[in-house]
């Protein structure tokens, strides 16, 4: 079973910045995908930030040039740098991984999910 624990969540102003973290532990194939989403109330989750174990990275548009994703893969720990923060920002952020079990064809996926931290952002 895999864990994977957020931290850095919490309350600033419009244009600060926050660092999110997520440390995953347990059973881990070490290639695998670390991603960021996040959920505001009455609203669906939605995918922030993607990396792969190659390094490659998808953003959504609305948080590009802003955010950068990263990972230490010794670790198995990715980070959220968020930058220039807006109101719309504020949302429970989720880390989430996903791998294969194995490198056979056949192997199942796994997907495993953090129990989220809040950001929130004030004008």
């Amino acid at each position: 079973q895999v864990h994977l624990a957020e931290s850095g969540g919490g309350s600033v102003q419009a244009g600060g910045s926050l660092r999110l973290s997520c440390a995953a532990s347990g059973r881990i194939f070490r290639r695998n995908t670390m991603s960021w989403y996040r959920q505001a109330p009455g609203k669906q989750r939605e995918l922030v930030a993607r990396i792969d174990s190659g390094g490659i990275t998808n953003y959504a548009d609305s948080v590009k040039g802003r955010f950068t994703i990263s990972r230490d893969s010794a670790q198995n720990t990715a980070y959220l740098e968020m930058n220039s923060l807006k109101p719309e920002d504020t949302a429970v952020y989720y880390c989430n991984t996903v791998f294969y079990e194995g490198v056979a064809v056949e192997s199942p996926r796994r997907e495993y999910w953090g129990q989220g931290t809040q950001v929130t952002v004030s004008s």
